[in-house]
């Protein structure tokens, strides 16, 4: 049974980075798509970025060019490197995965296993 750990999360200034890890424990990660998203209070969960199985990628308008997504198949880790954080990046952020891997998956629906979420908050 795979189990997704995220950490990195934290108080940040506007303007900072985090980089977020997603960690992978009981099945190796390296053939499953990887999803991030985030969920804001009083808002639905929304699909941040998305890397496949062979490494494409997909990052959503509000993120692209100051979000990286990538992966350490050797670690079972994939990352998600925020930059230029916003005050409206601030969230709980989510990891998920599922093991049809090829394609990259932008839906809550498309994934079937969750990590607990860790919070991001950006400060003005």
């Amino acid at each position: 049974q795979l189990q997704l750990v995220e950490s990195g999360g934290g108080l940040v200034h506007v303007g900072g980075s985090l980089r977020l890890s997603c960690a992978a424990s009981g099945v190796t990660l390296d053939s499953y798509v990887v999803g991030w998203f985030r969920q804001a209070p009083g808002k639905e969960r929304e699909g941040v970025s998305s890397i496949s199985s062979d490494g494409n990628s997909y990052y959503a308008d509000s993120v692209r060019g100051r979000f990286t997504i990538s992966r350490d198949n050797a670690r079972n880790t994939v990352y998600l490197q925020m930059n230029s954080l916003k005050p409206e990046d601030t969230a709980v952020y989510y990891c998920a995965a599922d093991q049809n891997g090829l394609g990259v998956r932008t839906g809550v629906v498309e994934y079937e296993y969750w990590g607990q979420g860790t919070q991001v908050t950006v400060s003005s």
